[in-house]
């Protein structure tokens, strides 16, 4: 066992000192614990003789939250779903400075308590709000704060499936006619909102006590708030007519307002109408797996409102009633950091596939990242091993630590010494280990030490390493060389057809040993390293014996199937003088895996070095949903009759065009070397912006029969190594470096590594670079 350390290094690196005897500051929340789905307001003004440069304060909070100063919002739902690990809690960092003013502040928060456990979040049992504030310490929370249920929110709104297999939050119901006045603004005596009729909160106990236990800081961002905007197009779902607004419902009967997205989002939707009390309006999305809307009852005149629990899906549908007239129709778009990885190419096949795959990983992220955004929001490890590759060339620092996250979280429950699979209805808390081998397998590899690699993030690691070893250390090995077979709590590695688990986790336990391995020798941890070494030599050695059946890999006397071939190549356990055969025969016909593996094996035929069959391949899986126009992400498996999800978190066919296409990849530990090597295959153009760790990498080819031209622009503190197509001459940012068979270095930061037939590599320093190579036509 080497877990006396695990949950202490987690929270020593983000533990921020707090103390139940020096601060003045409590849990607040009405006497009762709960009830699951309250909504509740808290107000408290102070008075500022001189506003501070900086007002940092810590707000904690189960659930979620909205805070408003002075009446304007400053933060649209804070809080992150509670659980860095058992008994602990996060708390928010806000600056309270630039909302400020001399005199009067009110500070109100909305808290939305959850009240249920399910895969992103554990609940503690109770409700509670936690403001601590060292610059001013008449706000830190104590009876002395006003609290009133909000009377409009209704807790049996219900939604969310009802199950442990489904999501924690509810649906929405508010009904204007028992709103409050404007509660988030000043108070009475200043001409604002009297809330002298508002309850004292009960203090439930000071900061680290249960049942929150300990406050750990939000690991990420806020989400990316991108303001209130207006919908693309509106129409009547019923007729397809496009509507502008004011429109108004004259007919008998409610319209079906259908309000398109740019894409499927994580939304949350906005109303203005004007209409009698009474009426009732169902905001909802046109997704089939979407469990939550939001529902407004009106008040009479006109009115505004905000359903503040987002889903997602190309379309919202707003259910108008009749006499109802609609002034606006907004939503918000919410998210983890940004987008800021692109791909495009010549063939807009795979530009629009990029997209979509872009699209999918950024919908199944947020408090963690999800197998989905609608049916379920899981943490299931092998779904995040799955986007662990296109995060790196797809989004931004908050994306980057939006993994530390589920890397910290699925290590700090570890079940005894198994890495578990998080998944839905299990979990430490409810006493059942949810073991998926095959998952936890890949999330070693996939996962753990793919961020590493690409972040450089040793503490992380560190962290992670003990229950690393711990957990392969629980696989026996059999007489004849290789893993025995352990099931888990399910047999499962792949939705697809004809799955073989035996084999398949005998390779993912060999790439598990292979990157463990890694990991002890970045963390210098030198006994570890003869056992790794013991047992990769044992499956390399019996592997081709067991599994070579003439042409593919895997048992004798079971179906066909290319998972198991993809992994030996991935791996390395494959022969290379059958690759030819394995593509031909098995990885390009056989198309039996789920988007969960099919990644896998296109990056294998790709790793062959048969980009164009890779490129084939994707385009025969994927080209019936690139055709639909209405689809934005990917589905979560191909059958035309069993599709599931229309935006699950495995598809990444951006990793592959990224990394085999664009030939964009790390080389090194956190991007300080990498390697630029276009695969063009049939494409003439191909553009790409990967943001690395160290900075966006730019990347512009285009080729022709005669001409390559190459532009690169590298961020500081890397090395690159471009490989050009040996043509007669090349020149580097107009001067000739190869001509002939021969280098001419007239550049200081361009140094020649290689030269073959095929192409010439060379090293070069940070900047912007451009590279031509020519055919001598003189």
């Amino acid at each position: 066992m080497r877990k006396a350390t695990l949950y202490l290094l987690l929270f020593l690196n983000s533990f921020r000192g707090f103390s139940q005897d020096s601060v003045d500051a409590a849990w607040i929340w009405q006497e009762e614990e709960g009830a699951a789905n309250t909504w509740m307001a808290f107000r408290k003004t102070i008075d500022l003789d001189n506003v501070p440069l900086e007002a940092l304060t810590k707000i904690a909070v189960d659930t979620k939250y909205w805070l408003y100063i002075n009446g304007e919002m400053v933060l649209f739902e804070g809080g992150l779903a509670r659980g860095a690990a058992p008994n602990t809690i996060y708390y928010d960092p806000v600056d309270f400075a630039p909302y400020l003013k001399k005199g009067k502040n009110t500070i109100a928060v909305l808290v939305w308590y959850w009240g249920r456990t399910r895969k992103t979040h554990e609940d503690s049992g109770f409700g509670g709000l936690y403001v601590e504030a060292e610059w001013a310490q008449d706000l830190n929370t104590n009876a002395s704060w006003k609290m009133m249920a909000h009377p409009a929110y209704d807790p049996t709104s219900g939604g969310g499936g009802g199950s442990a297999n489904r999501v924690n939050a509810y649906n929405v119901k508010f009904d204007a006619r028992k709103a409050m006045a404007d509660w988030t603004d000043q108070a009475w005596y200043t001409g604002g909102f009297d809330d002298s009729h508002w309850h004292s909160p009960t203090e439930k106990g000071k900061a680290n006590s249960k049942p929150w236990g300990d406050m750990v800081e939000r690991s990420i961002p806020q989400w990316n708030d991108r303001g209130l905007s207006n919908y693309p197009s509106l129409s009547i779902k019923q007729g397809k007519s496009t509507i502008m607004l004011p429109f108004k419902n004259t007919t008998d009967s409610a319209l079906v307002i259908s309000a398109k997205l740019p894409f499927n989002q994580q939304i949350t939707p906005y109303l203005k109408v004007r209409s009698k009390a009474g009426n009732t309006i169902v905001m909802d999305t046109d997704n089939p797996f979407n469990l939550l809307q939001s529902t407004y009852i009106t008040k009479d005149g006109e009115q505004e409102f905000e359903g503040f629990t987002w889903f997602n899906g190309p379309s919202v549908a707003y259910t108008i009633p009749k006499g109802v007239e609609v002034l606006e129709l907004k939503y918000r778009w919410t998210g983890v950091g940004e987008m800021t990885g692109t791909f495009q190419c010549s063939d807009g096949f795979y530009t629009r596939l990029w997209w979509m795959a872009r699209n999918t990983l950024y919908v199944c992220a947020r408090d963690n990242y999800m197998d989905c955004p609608d049916r379920e929001r899981g943490l299931w490890i092998g779904d995040v091993a799955d986007q662990t590759g296109a995060v790196f060339y797809t989004l931004d620092e908050p994306g980057r630590l939006l993994l530390k996250k589920a890397i910290d979280n699925t290590i700090a429950y570890s079940d005894g010494d198994t890495i578990q699979g998080l998944a839905p209805g299990f979990g430490a808390y409810r006493g059942t280990s949810s073991e998926l081998t095959g998952q936890s397998l890949q999330y070693i590899d996939q996962g753990i030490w793919s961020y590493f690699y690409n972040t450089g993030d040793t503490s992380t690691l560190e962290n992670a390493y003990p229950a690393v070893v711990d957990y392969l250390k629980l696989w026996k090995m059999m007489p004849n060389g290789l893993p025995e077979h352990r099931q888990g709590y399910a047999n499962w590695v792949d939705w697809g057809v004809d799955p073989d688990p035996v084999p398949v986790n005998v390779i993912l336990y060999y790439m598990a040993l292979e990157s463990a391995k890694k990991m002890a020798i970045a963390l210098n941890i030198t006994e570890d390293i003869p056992w790794y070494t013991q047992r990769i030599n044992s499956i390399n050695e019996n592997f081709e014996d067991e599994y070579w059946q003439g042409s593919y890999y895997g048992r004798q006397n079971k179906p066909l199937e290319e998972r198991t071939s993809a992994l030996a190549v991935l791996s390395g356990l494959a022969n290379e003088e059958h690759y030819d055969i394995l593509v031909d025969s098995v990885l390009l016909p056989v198309q039996k895996a789920s988007p969960h593996m099919e990644w896998i094996v296109e990056e294998a035929i790709m790793r062959t070095g048969q980009f164009e069959k890779g490129l084939l391949r994707m385009k025969q899986r994927y080209e019936s949903q690139v055709k639909m126009g209405w689809l934005t992400t990917l589905y979560e498996k191909y059958h035309p009759q069993l599709r599931g999800t229309y935006n699950h978190a495995w598809n990444a066919p951006n990793y592959v065009l990224s990394r085999y296409i664009a030939g964009i990849k790390a080389t090194d530990v956190a991007w300080s070397k990498y390697e630029v090597k276009p695969n063009m295959a049939h494409l003439t153009h191909v553009k790409q912006i990967v943001p690395s760790v160290k900075g966006d990498i730019t990347l512009e080819v285009d080729k022709t029969a005669d001409t390559y031209a190459l532009d690169l622009a590298s961020p500081a503190q890397t090395t690159a190594t471009v490989f050009i197509p040996a043509k007669e001459l090349v020149s580097v940012n107009g001067k000739v470096v190869w001509k002939r068979g021969r280098f001419k270095n007239k550049l200081p930061k361009v140094k020649l590594l290689q030269a073959n037939e095929e192409f010439i590599s060379l090293e070069v320093k940070p900047g912007i670079w451009r590279f031509e190579a020519t055919e001598n036509r003189k």
